[in-house]
Parts: C-alpha cells; sequence; structure tokens
C-alpha cells in the first residue's frame, strides 16, 4: 500500500536486544495526509532500513508500507511499517510566480518532442449519382 503526505513529527529511534541476543532498532515518525480531511498517521522503519531511509521532517514524500494487527493481553495493536519511501514530486509543477508564460506552440521546456502529424494521403473526393435509387436496396424500415 501507498501513502503520500508530508512529515510532521520525528518520534526519534529506539533500540534494544531481543530475547534472542539480536539487537533491534526502530525509527518512529508522524505523517500528515494531504486533501480536505487530513489524517495523521504514525508509522516505523525497522531493522536495517532505519540507516538506509532517510526522511526529513516537513518534507513531502510517497510511502510503501505494510499494515499488520498483534493481540496482546486482550487488546490489539496495529503497525504501519514503512519499508520504501520516495520524494514527492509533482508531475506538472506550475510555473513560479513572475516566471514567462509559455507562448502558444513552443516546444515545452525539458527536451520534449511533438510527434510529427501522421500523414493520411490526399482527401478522398465525394462522388455522385445522377441515376436513380434501385428498390433493391435495403431500407431501415
Amino acid at each position: 500500500m501507498e501513502i503520500e503526505g508530508r512529515i510532521i513529527q520525528d518520534l526519534g529511534i529506539q533500540s534494544g536486544t531481543s530475547k534472542a541476543g539480536n539487537p533491534w532498532k526502530k525509527r518512529e515518525l508522524v505523517l500528515e495526509t494531504f486533501g480536505s480531511y487530513p489524517r495523521k498517521v504514525k508509522f516505523h522503519i525497522f531493522g536495517d532500513r532505519v540507516d538506509t531511509i532517510r526522511l526529513e521532517a516537513g518534507k513531502d514524500y510517497v510511502l510503501s508500507f505494510d499494515l499488520e494487527s498483534r493481540e496482546f493481553n486482550g487488546r490489539w495493536y496495529t503497525d504501519v511499517n514503512v519499508y520504501q519511501a520516495r520524494d514527492l514530486v509533482p508531475n506538472n509543477p506550475a510555473p513560479a510566480y513572475g516566471d514567462p508564460a509559455a507562448q502558444y506552440g513552443a516546444a515545452p521546456q525539458g527536451g520534449f518532442q511533438q510527434p510529427a502529424a501522421p500523414d493520411f494521403g490526399s482527401p478522398v473526393q465525394p462522388t455522385f449519382s445522377s441515376s436513380p435509387a434501385s428498390s433493391e436496396e435495403d431500407l431501415p424500415f
């Protein structure tokens, strides 16, 4: 699953040693979604991904995550485990204030080339017949 939003709080890194003697670490953050009704979502990054996934408060990201719920002492807890993150970059950013407007027909910035219009050949001229319609034609009524 994926979610888009802005990191609003970094809750820090926790670490320890498991019962089996293995070291572990977990980083927790809070993301606020976009839209008319923004939601806050606390999530964590676990294990070696803490070192590889770099997130900063105040920046926008797309997070890929897994949900998992577990029961403990008769209560249920849900974890949002992020395994991948990428910067949120708009597909078609609006021009900044003061940028010149693009001219009609001008090539867009970024090197995009408009494909050439297809050649359909010369237009077909309609032919008209002055002979009366035959009675063998199929009529729709």
